[in-house]
């Protein structure tokens, strides 16, 4: 832990000194985290002693902090820090097998049963990722041939979602195909191989099939001609019955594991379909990979470990047409904790009124999160973080968001401009506070970005909570404008001088003149759905919808909309 304990005192110094003397424990978590993603296993010892240091840190003066930074790393160590945690990212990556620069195909492919999630982030991000560093391509399946399962405005939210990740690798080639459009090239694969006697259609009875399938002996289906089976198959479109008969693949009956053995390819499905309304039979899963992946040239893939019997199965359709199988790259499997992913569930949870939509801010799907103002490059670097691990991991929600702040804090805290928006407004008169004109930077950082202009006098509009924090006789300041005390029931002004409240000083809260020409109405809705309503500064309806900035000690949010009185923004983090 001595060795975690100093690479804590220096993300914690290094998140100070940029943020004017304060650090966050989120980002230094999620830094700490990103550098050794095993630290995950221990979180909750590694939060403790984060939450510590940056405790002793913020009770330094900015002074100190730079000194001290200085001390644990100069300048040289930190450059040489920056080349090690790269070749950590690089073993995250590890170079694929058999793998050219120009010649890696790789593909994602999705059920449409609702759009990307957090955990789908990860592995199309790896896709992504890998598709850069080989300057190679990704192809993007939608796995609609199960039509019980479609959720029909899946499909553009799907394509919306991949595009919109893709796009922060300055978009790698990208292909995009429905396999429902795909099915005669799947009934033509799959008549070749029961007239070579690689398959066959079975019309045994489920239970009885399965009682033979696990003492390694043949169905009776499995000796007929192959004239017969194709006649089956063409039975399979006009006569037989759903459930009444299946294709399958012929494998080694006496193979170790009974799953792999005659494995089922194709099947009758009558549920309506909304792409392809006539279609009755449906090639499963196994199948529909497999022969996609054949035509497709894919030659790598990643795939969760829970599917290494599935690419076993699969490469039985690669040596009956004499083709090479993919590489396969199998990654542990991600328990989210506390966190709904499943499609089909939280689509039934909006059809009752549960949730808004699938971009309700409480639901961990991309397009929620997008509308928040998390940025794709921050799912790319979380994936970077989880890297290629055959490791399972247990995350919960807490954690999870963590480390996905940080990377999306460091991405939007230098384009983010700062304002002020006042919750709950309470309407306080600072006695003998003098009328002045103040200027704020947009941005503390970048001067050139401009100054926000306030003109004040003794009314001020103060958030309820901090208002309830005042304790007589102690020194307070408004951000940037002067400082006060309360005597009795009153609040009096003290003094303007920064460094008298830098000695004495108790809390800064941030403010709004009491002048409704420099308000606007504003609203500001949290990750549990709770609505805050107050006033932002004038300034915030220059703000284009979409833009993420900073609420002064709130955190980062995004501008959803602009209504005729007032503004609508989502709540990110900290």
């Amino acid at each position: 832990m001595k060795k975690i304990e100093k690479e804590i005192w220096l993300y914690a110094l290094e998140n100070a000194v940029k943020f004017r003397g304060k650090a966050n424990v989120g980002s230094v978590i999620g830094k700490i985290i990103a550098s050794d993603p095993e630290l995950k296993r221990k979180i909750k010892s590694v939060s403790a002693l984060v939450k510590k240091i940056v405790e002793e840190v913020n009770s330094m003066s900015l002074d100190e902090q730079k000194k001290k930074l200085k001390e644990i790393a100069p300048s040289a160590s930190v450059e040489k820090k920056r080349k090690v945690k790269k070749k950590e990212r690089e073993k995250r990556l590890p170079e694929l097998k058999n793998a050219k620069k120009g010649n890696v195909i790789m593909r994602f492919e999705p059920s449409p049963s609702g759009p990307l999630h957090i955990g789908h982030a990860i592995t199309i991000g790896l896709n992504i990722l890998y598709c850069k560093k080989y300057d190679g391509k990704l192809i993007l399946r939608i796995a609609d041939t199960n039509p019980e399962n479609i959720d029909v405005e899946s499909y553009r939210m799907i394509i919306n979602d991949a595009r919109w990740l893709n796009s922060a690798a300055d978009s790698v080639p990208m292909e995009i195909y429905f396999q429902s459009e795909r099915l005669g090239l799947y009934y033509d694969y799959a008549e070749q191989l029961i007239a070579s006697g690689n398959a066959y259609v079975c019309t045994c009875n489920a239970d009885e099939f399965r009682t033979l399938l696990f003492k390694g002996k043949a169905c009776p289906c499995r000796k007929l001609s192959k004239k017969e089976h194709l006649l089956r198959w063409d039975k399979m479109f006009v006569e037989y019955k759903p459930g009444e008969a299946v294709v399958r693949i012929k494998t080694d009956l006496k193979h170790k594991n009974p799953a792999i053995r005659d494995w089922a390819a194709l099947r009758i499905c009558e549920k309506p379909h909304p792409r392809k309304k006539d279609a009755r039979v449906w090639p499963l899963m196994n199948f529909a990979v497999a022969i996609d992946d054949m035509l497709m040239g894919v030659t790598h893939t990643i795939r969760g470990k829970d599917h290494q019997d599935n690419a076993e199965k699969q490469a039985y359709i690669f040596k009956y047409f004499k083709k090479t199988p993919p590489v396969n790259l199998f990654i542990g499997r991600i328990n989210f904790v506390d966190l709904e992913l499943s499609a089909s569930k939280t689509r039934k949870l909006i059809e009752y009124g549960e949730f808004d939509g699938w971009s309700d801010i409480r639901l961990p799907f991309l397009i929620a999160l997008r509308r928040r103002g998390y940025q794709a490059k921050a799912f790319l670097q979380l994936a970077e973080s989880f890297g290629v691990s055959k490791h399972d991991k247990v995350v919960n929600a807490d954690e999870f968001y963590k480390i996905l702040n940080a990377f999306n804090r460091d991405i939007i805290e230098p384009k983010a401009n700062r304002y002020f928006f006042i919750p709950d407004p309470v309407l306080v008169k600072i006695e003998n506070a003098p009328a002045k004109e103040v200027k704020i930077k947009l941005h503390p950082d970048f001067p050139k970005r401009g100054v926000r202009i306030f003109r004040t006098e003794e009314r001020f509009y103060l958030w309820k909570e901090d208002v309830k924090r005042i304790e007589e006789g102690k020194l307070y300041r408004l951000m940037d404008c002067l400082n006060f005390r309360k005597e009795g029931k009153k609040f009096v002004f003290d003094s303007e001088d920064y460094e008298k409240y830098k000695r004495e000083g108790e809390a800064i809260f941030h403010w709004l003149p009491a002048d409704e020409k420099q308000l606007i109405k504003a609203e500001l809705l949290m990750p549990d759905k709770t609505l805050l309503k107050g006033l932002g500064e004038k300034r915030l309806s220059e703000v284009n919808v979409g833009s993420v900035i900073q609420l002064e000690r709130i955190g980062f949010s995004r501008l959803d909309s602009k209504q005729k009185n007032k503004i609508v923004f989502w709540f990110a983090h900290r």
